[in-house]
């Protein structure tokens, strides 16, 4: 590993060490979060434009080095900002803090993930090379596969930086909108389960297919 990758590592070490060292976790609970609705939402009446900016910057901060906490901002963003406003935030914050983990991921892991781990990803670079956008739009609307790992592990594949961006945008989307609808109603959830049901589950994993599907009968026709 070059000398400016090892600074690198350094300062993300750090961030997150001290995210945990601070405990900064903790203003990341459902739990905080219920009690202090009321002080935030003041909070966004007085100073809408600093309070939506703020946000936006500690989403981007939590999803950019792959910390805890991208849930919870998600339903905050639907407490405070509303459906409409909520969504359109998150969907940037996080595609964007998605493609900055990327890219960081990318520039620090790469060739050595690939010298080392040729093998087990063979499997997804000939994912990437057959299905293209497909292969990563059907991880993006499947919300059993954890945020970070996506972006990970698409890091060291051949997939461009800006199709990762764009196809994570609107791979992301349907997620985002339930997630942020689900924060309208902060004060009733006891916990994450409550806003994911056995059913919905089933719902993304079949609207994930989709992709791969389309990609299935596109290549039929394109045959025939």
């Amino acid at each position: 590993m070059k000398k400016n990758q090892l600074i690198l590592l350094a300062i993300i070490a750090i961030l997150i060490s001290l995210f945990f060292i601070f405990n900064l976790q903790h203003y990341l609970t459902l739990e905080y979060i219920q009690i202090h609705r009321t002080h935030i939402l003041n909070v966004y009446e007085a100073q809408p434009w600093q309070t939506t900016l703020i946000f936006f910057m500690i989403y981007l901060i939590i999803t950019g080095l792959s910390l805890p906490g991208a849930v919870l901002l998600t339903l905050i963003a639907g407490a405070i900002f509303g459906v409409f406003v909520g969504t359109i935030i998150v969907s940037f914050a996080s595609s964007i803090g998605a493609t900055i983990a990327f890219v960081l991921a990318r520039y620090l892991f790469r060739e050595s993930v690939q010298q080392h781990f040729k093998h087990p990803l063979t499997t997804i670079n000939q994912g990437i090379k057959k299905q293209g956008i497909f292969y990563l739009l059907s991880l993006r609307l499947i919300p059993l596969f954890p945020f970070f790992a996506i972006n990970l592990v698409m890091a060291v594949t051949p997939i461009k930086t800006w199709t990762f961006y764009w196809v994570s945008q609107i791979g992301m989307l349907f997620a985002t909108i339930v997630y942020v609808n689900a924060g309208m109603q902060l004060a009733q959830l006891h916990s994450l389960k409550d806003i994911v049901s056995p059913a919905l589950i089933c719902a993304f994993v079949l609207l994930g297919l989709l992709p791969l599907i389309a990609k299935k009968v596109v290549s039929h026709f394109q045959v025939l």
